[in-house]
């Protein structure tokens, strides 16, 4: 007789992770006013335009298809960096900058943005 393995369910596969020791930080005491430095760095990050993520842990996964020569084109992209650059990134990493750039474009100028343009032309 076979034996079966017991494997999880969808539930268990699927669960959000847990937020990081970062994030848990204490709700702040209203009655301490804050001070000049904590004021001016949370202006400051406020209107911060999304940039690339670099290399963190990441919460969520999108998987994108894309043809042989697009990945052609990111793998050739990636080595140009590496050689004339010096920066020794990854695919994903690659494609994540790419995407905070277009994002960028697409809240600062709008439909004159180059996202906007290619997508309305297609």
């Amino acid at each position: 007789m076979p034996r079966r393995v017991s494997m999880p369910g969808a539930d268990e596969l699927f669960r959000p992770t847990a937020p990081s020791a970062r994030s848990r930080r204490p709700a702040p005491d209203p009655s301490v006013e804050p001070t000049q430095a904590e004021q001016e760095r949370t202006e400051s990050a406020a209107p911060a335009a999304p940039r690339d993520s670099g290399r963190i842990k990441h919460d969520e996964k999108m998987t994108v298809y894309v043809t042989s020569e697009e990945l052609l084109a990111i793998e050739q992209a990636r080595l140009q960096l590496r050689s004339s650059v010096r920066r020794n990134v990854d695919r994903g990493r690659l494609v994540r900058a790419a995407i905070a750039l277009a994002l960028e474009d697409l809240e600062t100028r709008g439909d004159d943005s180059d996202l906007a343009r290619r997508l309305g032309s297609a």
